[in-house]
C-alpha cells in the first residue's frame, strides 16, 4: 500500500496557509502611502515640516483666517444615561407601559363619561398648550401620558411631583385622542374648584361688572366658543345652570382654547342657588330673538316648562317632558313674567349686568325670566331680518357681552372727561 501511494506521487499538504512574505510588504507600503507625515527626517538628521497641499490649510489657520465662517462650538452631547439635568436631579421618574397595558384604556373609560366624570372627580386635558395652562392656573395633575419624553421635560418640574408619568406608544394615544392631529400627551386631572383657582393676573385686571348664565345649552361646541368669548370680553364669572351640557367635556375643552382656566365657571347650579352667586345690585338680563312679537303660552308646571322662539309663527311655545295637563281657561295667566323688550344697544349697564343666554332648541327657561323680573332687568332683542333664522347660541353671546364690554368703557371715558374738567 505504500509503494502506491509513492508511486502516485501524493504528499500531505500544510495545515496553515503559506502567507508570502513579499504580500506583507506590499500591504506596509500601501498603508505607508495613505499616511499623511507632518514632518520629514533627512538622512542628513535636519527635520522639515511638512508643507500642506494646494488648496490645503491646516485646521488653526483656517479657523483664524475665516471666523465668520466658524460655527459655533456645540454642547457635547452625552448619553441620556450619562446627561444630568434638573429633571433627572429631581428624582422624577415614569414608567414605561408594555404590552397588554390597559391603565390608558381604563382612564380614558372614565374620563370620556359624565357620571364617572362627576363621581371620580376627574377631567381629561389633551395638547401641551391647554395642559400648560391647566398647571399654570393651579389645576391637580394626577397621571400624565405622553409618547416622548421631551413633551414631559417641557412642563414645570415642581407641578410634576407625585404624578404619576407612563410613556405608551403614539398609537395608544391616537386612539383614544379627540384630536385630528394629537400631540401625543394626554393629562388626567382633579376637576378644578374655581375658588381654588389661578386665574391670570390680565385676565383679573380687565374684569368688568359683567356675568354670563347658560341656560339649557346643550352643544359643547357652542358652549366653548361662548366661553372663549366670555374670556375675552372680561367676564367676572360664568354660571351653568342644571340642563346644560359639561363644562369640562372633551369637546367643550377643545372649542374653549384655554378659556376654562382664564375665568371662573361655576357648573350645574340649580336656579335658587343663582342668586347666591349675584352681587345684590345686579340685574338680570335675557337674550331675545324675537321679543317684540312674542307671545305667551302658560302651563301648569312652570319649572317644567320653557319657551322655544318659533321663527314662522313669532311667538313662544311651552315644552315639556310630561303629559301637559289641561287647565281651565285663565288658571296659568300669572305665570309668565312680564318683561320690558329693550334693543341691544340701548344702555343696560349702569349697574353691574348678568345675561342669560338659552339653547337653541329649548331656548331659556320661566326660572331665568322670573329671576330678571325680580332684579329689574329687561329683554335683550337683538334684530334680524324678517325670516331669518334665529341667531347662534354662541353668536348672540358674543355681541351682548361685547357690547356690554363697549358701553362700560364709553361710560368709564364719560367719567374721566367729567373729572378732567372739574
Amino acid at each position: 500500500m505504500a509503494a502506491l501511494v509513492k508511486g502516485a506521487g501524493w504528499a500531505p499538504r500544510p495545515l496553515l496557509p503559506v502567507v508570502q512574505t513579499w504580500d506583507l510588504d506590499a500591504r506596509r507600503w500601501v498603508r505607508a502611502l495613505r499616511r499623511s507625515p507632518v514632518k520629514v527626517l533627512l538622512p542628513s538628521g535636519q527635520v522639515v515640516d511638512r508643507k500642506p497641499g494646494a488648496g490645503k490649510q491646516p485646521r488653526k489657520a483656517a479657523a483664524g483666517a475665516s471666523p465668520h465662517v466658524q460655527r459655533p462650538k456645540q454642547p457635547l452631547q452625552l448619553p441620556p444615561s450619562q446627561t444630568p439635568s434638573a429633571w433627572e436631579e429631581s428624582g422624577l421618574r415614569y414608567d414605561k407601559a408594555l404590552p397588554g397595558d390597559k391603565r390608558l384604556s381604563s382612564v380614558m373609560t372614565i374620563v370620556k363619561s359624565r357620571p364617572f366624570r362627576e363621581k371620580q372627580g376627574k377631567i381629561l386635558l389633551e395638547g401641551r398648550r391647554l395642559i400648560a395652562d391647566a398647571l399654570k392656573a393651579g389645576a391637580v395633575p394626577k397621571v400624565f401620558f405622553f409618547s416622548r419624553l421631551e413633551y414631559i421635560k417641557e412642563l414645570p418640574i415642581d407641578k410634576l411631583k407625585g404624578v404619576s408619568l407612563i410613556k405608551v406608544k403614539f398609537e395608544d394615544i391616537k386612539d383614544w385622542s379627540d384630536l385630528v392631529t394629537p400631540q401625543g400627551i394626554m393629562g388626567i386631572f382633579a376637576k378644578p374648584v374655581h375658588v381654588r383657582m389661578t386665574y391670570p393676573e390680565t385676565q383679573l385686571h380687565h374684569s368688568l361688572p359683567l356675568l354670563l348664565i347658560c341656560d339649557n345649552l346643550r352643544d359643547p361646541g357652542n358652549l366653548g366658543t361662548i366661553l372663549r368669548s366670555a374670556a375675552g370680553a372680561g367676564c367676572s364669572k360664568v354660571l351653568l345652570t342644571k340642563g346644560c351640557v359639561d363644562a369640562w367635556e372633551p369637546k367643550v375643552l377643545r372649542a374653549g382654547m384655554g378659556a376654562h382656566f382664564q375665568v371662573p365657571i361655576i357648573n350645574n347650579l340649580d336656579w335658587e342657588t343663582v342668586p347666591n352667586y349675584l352681587s345684590p345690585d345686579t340685574r338680570v338680563y335675557v337674550a331675545d330673538n324675537c321679543g317684540l312679537y312674542a307671545q305667551a303660552q302658560t302651563s301648569s308646571k312652570a319649572i317644567d316648562h320653557g319657551w322655544v322662539c318659533d321663527r314662522q309663527l313669532s311667538k313662544f311655545h311651552k315644552y315639556e317632558e310630561e303629559e301637559e295637563e289641561e287647565l281651565e281657561p285663565g288658571a296659568g295667566k300669572g305665570w309668565l313674567p312680564e318683561l320690558e323688550v329693550q334693543s341691544y344697544d340701548l344702555d343696560w349697564t349702569e349697574a353691574p349686568a348678568a345675561v342669560v343666554i338659552g339653547g337653541e332648541t329649548h331656548g331659556v327657561s320661566l326660572e331665568s325670566l322670573q329671576l330678571a323680573e325680580s332684579t329689574g332687568g329687561k329683554r335683550l332683542l337683538i334684530p334680524v331680518v324678517p325670516g331669518v333664522d334665529s341667531l347662534n347660541s354662541a353668536m348672540a353671546a358674543s355681541i351682548l357681552l361685547f357690547e356690554g364690554k363697549r358701553q362700560l368703557r364709553l361710560r368709564v371715558e364719560h367719567l374721566s372727561r367729567d373729572r378732567s374738567h372739574h
